[in-house]
């Protein structure tokens, strides 16, 4: 299936101002989040996007679900 979906990747470092493990110490609460999102299933959220490639480019749903989760984590104080 090939979906039209945006390039966006923690590890994409072809631009490296956006190396984000450069900003974030290991332990960071993101990196944290980015994998348990990565062992969610997140077929339902695919079945909404079109896969013929055809469309505007859109984040993907693992991206989009990283940030809101992140947005509702606690935020504690140092």
């Amino acid at each position: 299936m090939a979906y039209n979906f945006i390039s966006c990747s923690a590890d994409d470092l072809s631009l490296p101002r956006h190396d984000l493990r450069g900003w974030l110490p290991p332990q960071h609460l993101c990196w944290q989040v980015l994998k348990v999102v990565a062992g969610l299933d997140l077929s339902e959220f695919l079945r909404g996007y079109r896969t013929d490639g055809q469309g505007a480019a859109a984040y993907p749903p693992q991206v989009l679900l990283s940030f809101v989760l992140y947005c509702y984590c606690p935020v504690r104080s140092q």
